[in-house]
């Protein structure tokens, strides 16, 4: 039986790079595979990749974090987003760096025992997709 899959709890306070941040502390961290479990905050700058688009698009307003969800390793992290505005209407894509926290990001993450996640090269999607390795059990 493989050791309990810990967790782990971050905020992120005004100015903190919310894709760079979650990157650096699965680095610090040693994370092999996690998951974000929860994601509540707001962002003030957002700069997201939209479906089937090969380049981010950027936004300056204050916009709350609905959902935050995504594997995390120290191979590269993979995360999605989805935000509201002060009218309500959301917006969501693959989140990338320069997505700036406005008053707080308070995250929860899983680490997974016993798994390593890498990414490579898929030839079908031409992107780094994850590839997911276990720990044989003896």
């Amino acid at each position: 039986m493989s050791a309990p899959s810990p967790l782990h709890a971050i905020r992120l306070v005004p100015g903190d790079d919310l894709y760079t941040a979650l990157d650096q502390f699965t680095v610090e961290r040693g994370i092999t595979a996690g998951a974000v479990l929860t994601c509540v905050g707001s962002l003030a700058k957002i700069n997201i990749r939209l479906a089937g688009r090969k380049s981010s698009t950027a936004l300056e307003q204050k916009m709350e974090i609905l959902a935050l969800s995504g594997t995390l390793s120290n191979d590269g992290c993979h995360v999605h987003i989805s935000l509201a505005d002060s009218d309500g209407r959301t917006i969501g894509g693959h989140l990338m760096p320069e997505s700036i926290v406005h008053t707080t990001a308070e995250i929860v993450i899983i680490e997974l025992a016993g798994t390593t996640f890498r990414r490579t090269i898929d030839p079908a999607t031409g992107y780094r997709e994850l590839v997911i390795e276990e720990e044989k059990q003896s």
